[in-house]
């Protein structure tokens, strides 16, 4: 057979679906809730100092942005006007 034919069985296997049984709806489930818990438990809460930090700097990302996009808007519509005319 040589290479090309254990190759082809390789394709072969792949091809099938898994022999494996997947487990019943609720071990699903219950395995997902415990993942959860898990992923839960690594969480850490902020500080209230930390927090203070973080939405300020959000905010000021936000009003950031904000200013550009109006900036940004005057632009193109006073482009447009003069482009277009009244």
């Amino acid at each position: 057979m040589g290479a090309g034919g254990a190759r082809a069985d390789e394709v072969k296997k792949k091809g099938r679906p898994s022999t494996d049984k997947k487990p019943n709806v609720f071990a699903r489930i219950a395995l997902f809730v415990r993942q959860v818990v898990a992923e839960l438990r690594k969480v850490v809460t902020p500080t209230r100092s930390e927090l203070i930090t973080y939405t300020s700097v959000v905010l000021v990302f936000v009003v950031v942005v904000m200013a550009f996009v109006t900036v940004l808007d005057f632009l193109i519509g006073k482009g447009t006007l003069w482009l277009f005319g009244n």
